[in-house]
């Protein structure tokens, strides 16, 4: 798919590590114009020296008024918006009965409303040209396996997905997801597991993930970049799960 994305305007949230860095970088390859936003500063400055010439925007995700001024932001500088890609998130919390709501909210706030909201904003820009929105979500958003507060953050932003693609399809805005199964980065919980026991970590590979490694950013960049790709045309909120085979799901 060389230069298939050339000129195309994208935005990635949570983009300045891990697998939102990996997703720029994929974007920014095949010719498009990228901007990426987090919470970071210093995030930002270095995932832009090493990705090259993209535009970063500094932005708490959990707050109304910063997503709806560096959505503008964004707008104003690139003129419009193809591929929106809802990457910010994360996990907090343990089990129900010790964690508070606070935390449950905090995690619909982080992993859900604010890929809502993006997602809105988009779609008004993109409704009249046509254009692609991607939510990486969880195997553990189809399943169980991970803290309450994650799985049903990520959950509801599957159902999102499939309800947006429904409806938005007709004005050729195309609304699908990703599942990432266990990914290993520099900045991940996983590689801190490892460094922490390494042993305990083959055998949960050995067990876990039929590969037989954990998968890695650049094997979820793909899969986003076919989702927005022609390719993927007829693909409308569908889940795409990249795990190795990790997941147990049979559907």
């Amino acid at each position: 798919m060389s230069k298939a994305f050339e000129g195309k305007k994208v935005l990635i949230t949570g983009g300045s590590k891990g697998i939102g860095k990996g997703i720029a970088q994929a974007f920014y390859s095949e010719g498009a114009r990228v901007g990426i936003l987090a919470r970071s500063e210093e995030g930002l400055k270095a995932a832009k020296e090493e990705i090259g010439d993209i535009e970063t925007y500094a932005c708490d995700v959990t707050v109304d008024g910063e997503r709806q001024n560096t959505f503008q932001r964004f707008i104003e500088t690139f003129g419009g918006i193809d591929i929106l890609v809802n990457n910010a998130g994360g996990s907090s919390g343990g089990k129900i009965a010790d964690t508070s709501m606070e935390e449950f909210t905090k995690s619909m706030e982080t992993n859900y409303f604010q890929a809502v909201h993006f997602s809105k904003m988009a779609y008004e820009q993109m409704r009249e040209r046509g254009g692609a929105v991607i939510n990486i979500t969880s195997i553990f958003g189809k399943e169980a396996g991970g803290k309450a507060t994650y799985n049903n953050a990520k959950a509801a932003l599957i159902s999102f997905t499939k309800a947006a693609g429904n409806e938005w399809i007709k004005d050729g805005v195309r609304v699908n997801s990703i599942a990432p199964g266990s990914i290993l980065h520099p900045t991940g919980n996983w590689q801190k597991r490892i460094e922490e026991n390494p042993e305990a970590m083959e055998r949960f590979v050995e067990q876990n993930i039929p590969a037989g490694r954990f998968g890695n950013v650049e094997e979820v960049a793909d899969a986003a970049l076919f989702l927005a790709s022609q390719e993927a045309r007829w693909l409308v909120g569908t889940t795409l799960t990249a795990d190795g085979g990790q997941s147990r799901m049979n559907i």
